[in-house]
Parts: structure tokens; C-alpha cells; sequence
């Protein structure tokens, strides 16, 4: 059994209060379901033998006095964190679940920090050193040539009379599946023999035991068929190399090869790295049947095709396998730190990757409603999730709730891309459970509380509760099932409380609140999680549903959003630089989070301001440039400047779903798609001041079948391809 890899530092993530977690499953292959994060305040290492179970019952937040500048509501104490956690910002991942590659720009795996090959959380390989001729190569080159795979370039000055320049090239191909393919290119004028050795070594700990800078020594080898072989108590793993090596040294952890290389020859040396009793990684992403569609972008921008194309690459190497279930597919969190089912995320990200087809939002659908917790009592209905850090002025929240009201959300909008009738039909019920939990939590009252006792009403949790209600009510309507009216009649009182009681009145306008505490004072801090008010889902015959801001209040949180205090130039601050707290490092208190950021734009679009959504969109894009189109869950808030370049969060996941994901929402949104495919309908809303010239995106998916569409510079959508039947609407 395989332990658990550690999820995203940036979400600090922790068990919800009082709720019981059932371990979620696994994608297969030995990838973790449930998993802690060695970045937040309680971290839950693998190895641990923790079981996922919920916290002790804790006394609520203090309430800081009404009239203070401090935070209202105090986040609870913090337990000890890891001294020093590795960077990430610095390393090149290569990512194929349960497969990953860590390596620095150097190409050499030295063991130290993160680098290793990783197979389901454990490092089966830690060190890999190679010496030309008694010397390490010089690195010249390093870089990414797809999700799974990257490429380093060395060179060696071997012949004495060759002048300055280099006469031997070194090439290594790295993939996460495992394998290292090593090239010796000669360029001398003359024959050459070359020793070569390569170093081995590894310590088989688990991902969080390295993260907590408490992995052992280095394990003796043993001499195994044409490579090294290394085990302890938690498992064991071997190398093996094609062409063998002339010698094989187990004490030294040493493979030695003699080449001869003619002039301008080349010479290949393989390496396989494997867990004893596992074959080569079966990555979700590289089989036929994967659930993503592989559409293409094209216009006058360049940069849309490369943001497409490497999102849906990094999609494709996040994508996991239920164990249980083969046919459902899920996406993992994002590497490093998160290689398994985090609930609220992967129904995100499968919701913003809808264009793309509707297998992945079945998959991740039917994953999760195997997670539902049963009656009775207050928790039925509800998916279970970890706590997610708020930032310093609001105690952590639950992903739990997020979750449970995505999960309505993801099926109402995926049955109107095109979800088969008898997939929807099979996850109604659970939707129904999520819609109830909702209701009877509310009960006579008209916000969606905390769950935490004595937590605050919070600004996101309730526009999430509005859109699943609004949705939901679409949804059970659609199947003859009753409780839409009510689900409609609450989310009516609730726009209208809204609207007053989360509305915080100033000199510039107003903003909306983060939250209230339970005592009905809010907490005005402002920052980019206010991008949800925005994100109202999509109803039938392509109109959006209504947010909980009125016209007047919608138009200043665009204004806010536009403004330096938010727009960094690079996406949204997740908390205003005027703001008590900013960090601009801060996950939750500055820090611009990609996914938030591309919530904004779409839902600015969809309300008609595109100048602020435009600003934001390429920001985003330029942020993507400089990231070589990986974007990272997050970077630092700083203001951008001429010249200058995002700042890289030390511990961002990279890839992660939600950002990958974001890339397939934002160029959808330039393009207005809005499907109605029970209707056989589809409505074409563009954004119309078309920030990014003509664009075309072909090879999407809507009601199963190719849909492809071009916007010109004048603004006006045309469709090129599309299932027959399907009419378009004005």
C-alpha cells in the first residue's frame, strides 16, 4: 500500500469541523486519495499512519472588538510547521500520475531536496549522477518538452587538441513514467573511447517525509540483472540499464559503461526505474479513451494556441483512475504536493473544462458521490472535504460545503454541454442530497452558515449556495422532481438580505463584505475571493442565472477589480494592497490565484464589463508567457512593471488542475459559448471588444460531437463545425 502524497501548502487544507471523513479513493496505481499539506498548519505527512479522521471539537473563535482594526474573527491556533519546505519554483516537474520527475535546471539528480523519480508518492530513485570521462558534463540547457518529459543538454571538451570548444554533447530525455535516456553525440575528428559511469542512490521515503526534512540516509545497493536493486521495510526498487554496463559496482551505488564513439556518432544508454512488482506508470492522460478533447487555438495572437495547448497537456498528466471504478476519471489537485482527490477542486476544474467534453465531469461526479455521507443528521448529504485556509482574517473553511454545492452546479452544467441523459438521471439523486443538505442547514434562516461553530457567515460560501440553488432548481425541474420552488423562493430572500447585509458602504463606493460574524458585524477586508458574486452558472437556452449583487453594486465590484489596489497587472490580489494583512506572497492575502483570477474575467465578460475583464485576461496571458504557459496555482501579488516578470511562488503547485483549467475557461469565454444541448441550441455571446484579435478554437465538445468556432476582429462568432442538429441562437 502506498502512502498518501501531501497536497497544496498554498490551501493549507485541514479536516472540516466535526465532520467525519470517509477516505476518499485512490486514482490507482498507488495514487492517494485523501491528503494532507505540508504547507499548511496542520500538516499530515505520509507515513504518519494518521488516520482521515475529524479533529477534536474546539472551542469557537475569539470575536475581536467591533471598533478594532483587527481581524473580527481569529483564526485558531496553529500547530508547528516544517522549518523549511522545498522549493518548487526552481525545479522542473515532469508529470504523469502516479509518475513524477523533480530535476533542477542542472539535469544532475542529486538527492537533495525534492529531485527524484516519484511513483505514487514514494522516491524509487533519489540520485542519478553522470560523469564523461571522470567529469560531469557542464549544463548549457534545461527545459520542459511536454507534461511528462524534459530535456537537458551538457557539453565536454574531451580532445586534448580541440580547442575551447565542446566536442561532446549530452543529452537526456527525463520521464515521469520513469525512464532516462542518456546521448553522447560526438563532434571530435576522431575516434573516441569514453568511460562513463552513472551514480545511483536512493532512500525510498515518501514525499512528505522529504517535505518535512526528515528522510533517512541513502540505502545500500545490491547488484539486480543488468542494474541496482535497493529495499527496506516500506517497499523496494531497481534500475535496470539497456545496453548492461560493463560493471556494476553495489558498495559504490556505480553502473560503468567504455563507448566508442566514431566521429559524429551518438550513443544511447537507457535507464528504467521501478518499483519492485510495478510495470511502467499507466498514465490516465496518455490512453485513447482519456475524457479530454484535444481541441487547438489559433488567431492573431500566438500565445492562445501555446495556452491551450500545454493547459490541456497538464491536464492530461493530472488525470487519475478511480481504482474501484476504472471507468471514472478525476483530476488530482496539482504537483507536487497535492497528487490526489482534492473535492472541491477537481469539481472546478471539470467545470471549467466543459468545452472540452463531459466525460471528465461524469467521471469526477461519480467519483464523489460514492464520497456522500449518509443519514441521518446534520452532515447528510454533504461531500466530504478538508479545511481550506482563509487568510488572516478569517478562521479556515470547509471545502466540504464548497464541494457539496458544486456538485449540483457541475451536473446541471454538464447535462447542458451534453451529458447523456442516463448519466445525468443516475447522479440526480445525490444532487438531490446535496440541494437538501443545503435546505435543511439553512432551515428558517437565510444565509448557509459555517460549519465551524460559532464561524462567520461568509461572502463566497453564499453566492456558492445561490448558484446551486438556482441551478438546482433548474435541474430538478428539468426531471419532474420536486423542491425547485423553494430552492427559487430562498434564493429570492437571500439576493434581497444579501444585498443589504453584505454590502459595506464607503467613500469609494462600496465593496462587498468578506464575511459577517454571527453577531452581524462584517468583515470588510476586500480581496479577489469576491470574484465568486460574479459566477452565476449557466440556465437553459444559454442565459445566465442572477448574481446576489443588484446592477449598481455588480458595476462597482467591476470598478474595484479594475483598480491597482486588485489588478496587479498579472491577475487579481487575493487581498488589496491598502488592506490590513496584504502579503503580496500571501495564498490567501495577496498572492494572485489563477483560478480566481479566470473566474473574474468570465463573469465580468458575461456582465458586460470588458475593459476590467479584458485587463485582467492579459495580465493572465502575459503572467502564462512567462510561466512557458504552465500556469502555477498561484505567484506573487507584486505590481507589474516594464519589463518585468511574475514573481514565483516557492511552494505553488505547478502544474495544477485549476490552473490548467483556467486556460480552456478563459479562451472559452472570449468565444461566448453558451449551450443549451437538450434544447439543441447553442448561444454565441463574444466578447465583442476582442482583446486578443480573431481567434478561432476547433475540435471543442458539445453534445458529444466536434464543435469548433471562429470570433473575427469585428466581434461577431461564427461556428465551423457542430453536432447536427444543434441551431444557434441570437
Amino acid at each position: 500500500m502506498h502512502p498518501p502524497t501531501p497536497p497544496s501548502a498554498a490551501d493549507d487544507d485541514r479536516r472540516g469541523a466535526g465532520t467525519p471523513t470517509p477516505p476518499l479513493r485512490g486514482g490507482g496505481d498507488g495514487v492517494p486519495g485523501n491528503v494532507g499539506d505540508p504547507r499548511g498548519s496542520e500538516p499530515r505527512f505520509p507515513g504518519t499512519g494518521r488516520p482521515s479522521a475529524p479533529p477534536a471539537r474546539s472551542a469557537p473563535p475569539t470575536l475581536a472588538p467591533p471598533p478594532s482594526p483587527r481581524p473580527p474573527l481569529a483564526p485558531p491556533p496553529t500547530a508547528r510547521r516544517p522549518a523549511q519546505l522545498p522549493p518548487t519554483h526552481t525545479t522542473l516537474i515532469c508529470v504523469a500520475l502516479p509518475g513524477l520527475a523533480i530535476s533542477t535546471d542542472q539535469g544532475q539528480l542529486t538527492g537533495r531536496g525534492l529531485e527524484g523519480f516519484y511513483r505514487g508518492g514514494r522516491r524509487v530513485l533519489a540520485r542519478c549522477q553522470v560523469r564523461v570521462a571522470g567529469r560531469e558534463p557542464l549544463a548549457v540547457q534545461a527545459r520542459m518538452t511536454a507534461a511528462d518529459r524534459a530535456r537537458f543538454v551538457g557539453t565536454l571538451r574531451v580532445s586534448p587538441d580541440g580547442g575551447p570548444d565542446p566536442d561532446i554533447v549530452v543529452e537526456r530525455i527525463r520521464h515521469a513514467d520513469g525512464t532516462e535516456r542518456i546521448t553522447l553525440h560526438s563532434s571530435a575528428l576522431r575516434p573516441l573511447r569514453l568511460p562513463v559511469e552513472v551514480s545511483l542512490g536512493t532512500d525510498l521515503a515518501d514525499l512528505g517525509t522529504i517535505a518535512a526534512g526528515t528522510a533517512g540516509p541513502e540505502l545500500p545497493a545490491s547488484v539486480h540483472a543488468s542494474g541496482l536493486r535497493w529495499s527496506c521495510a516500506a517497499g523496494s526498487a531497481a534500475v535496470t540499464a539497456d545496453p548492461p554496463p560493463a560493471d556494476a559496482l553495489a558498495s559504490a551505488g556505480l553502473l560503468r559503461w567504455e563507448l566508442d564513439l566514431p566521429p559524429g556518432g551518438s550513443m544511447t544508454l537507457e535507464l528504467r526505474i521501478r518499483q519492485d512488482g510495478a510495470g511502467p506508470v499507466r498514465a490516465v492522460g496518455h490512453v485513447a479513451t482519456t475524457p479530454l478533447a484535444p481541441a487547438r487555438a489559433a488567431g492573431d495572437d500566438p500565445r492562445v494556441e501555446a495556452l491551450l495547448r500545454t493547459s490541456i497537456e497538464d491536464l492530461q498528466a493530472l488525470l487519475l483512475r478511480d481504482s474501484a471504478h476504472p471507468a471514472d476519471t478525476h483530476l488530482a489537485a496539482g504537483a507536487p504536493w497535492r497528487c490526489g482527490m482534492a473535492p472541491a477542486e477537481a469539481l472546478a476544474a471539470a467545470r471549467m473544462t466543459l468545452p472540452l467534453g463531459t466525460g471528465l465531469a461524469a467521471g469526477t461526479l461519480r467519483t464523489l458521490a460514492r464520497t456522500q455521507l449518509p443519514g441521518p443528521g446534520p452532515r447528510s448529504g454533504m461531500l466530504p472535504g478538508p479545511r481550506r485556509d482563509a487568510g488572516p482574517h478569517l478562521p479556515p473553511g470547509c471545502t466540504g460545503t464548497e464541494a457539496t454545492l458544486l456538485f449540483p452546479v457541475l451536473l446541471a452544467e454538464a447535462r447542458r454541454w451534453g451529458l447523456p441523459e442516463q448519466v445525468t438521471e443516475e447522479l440526480l439523486p445525490t444532487a438531490e442530497r446535496c440541494l437538501t443538505w443545503l435546505r435543511t442547514t439553512v432551515g428558517d434562516g437565510t444565509y448557509l452558515p459555517d460549519p465551524q461553530p460559532g464561524g462567520p457567515l461568509r461572502c463566497e460560501t453564499q453566492a456558492h449556495a445561490h448558484r446551486a440553488a438556482l441551478l438546482g432548481a433548474d435541474l430538478l425541474d428539468a426531471y419532474g422532481r420536486p423542491g425547485g420552488v423553494g430552492l427559487r423562493q430562498w434564493a429570492q430572500k437571500l439576493r434581497s438580505a444579501f444585498r443589504d447585509d453584505f454590502w459595506v458602504e464607503d467613500r469609494g463606493g462600496g465593496r462587498p463584505a468578506a464575511a459577517r460574524t454571527p453577531d452581524g458585524r462584517t468583515v470588510p477586508h476586500f480581496g479577489a475571493i469576491a470574484a465568486h458574486l460574479l459566477d452565476t452558472g449557466l440556465l437553459g437556452e444559454g442565459e445566465q442565472a442572477p448574481g446576489l449583487l443588484d446592477k449598481v453594486q455588480t458595476e462597482q465590484l467591476a470598478r474595484l477589480f479594475g483598480s491597482p489596489a486588485l489588478d496587479s497587472g498579472w491577475g487579481l490580489r487575493g487581498l488589496g494592497v491598502k488592506e490590513a494583512g496584504y502579503n503580496p506572497f500571501g495564498h490567501r492575502s495577496g498572492a494572485v490565484r489563477v483560478q480566481e483570477t479566470a473566474v473574474a474575467v468570465a463573469g465580468l465578460a458575461t456582465a458586460g464589463y470588458e475593459k476590467e475583464a479584458s485587463s485582467l485576461l492579459r495580465g493572465l496571458l502575459a503572467a502564462a508567457e512567462a510561466f512557458e504557459y504552465r500556469l502555477p496555482e498561484m505567484y506573487a501579488g507584486e505590481q507589474r512593471a516594464e519589463g518585468g516578470a511574475p514573481l514565483p511562488h516557492p511552494a505553488a503547485c505547478r502544474p495544477s488542475a485549476t490552473a490548467a483549467a483556467s486556460g480552456v475557461l478563459l479562451l472559452a469565454t472570449l468565444a461566448g459559448i453558451r449551450p443549451d444541448a437538450p434544447a439543441s441550441r447553442v448561444m454565441l455571446r463574444p466578447v465583442r471588444s476582442v482583446p486578443l484579435g480573431e481567434i478561432s478554437l476547433t475540435g471543442l465538445r458539445i453534445a458529444g460531437a466536434p464543435f469548433s468556432v471562429r470570433v473575427g476582429r469585428l466581434g461577431v462568432a461564427m461556428v465551423e463545425e457542430a453536432a447536427a442538429g444543434l441551431q444557434l441562437g441570437a
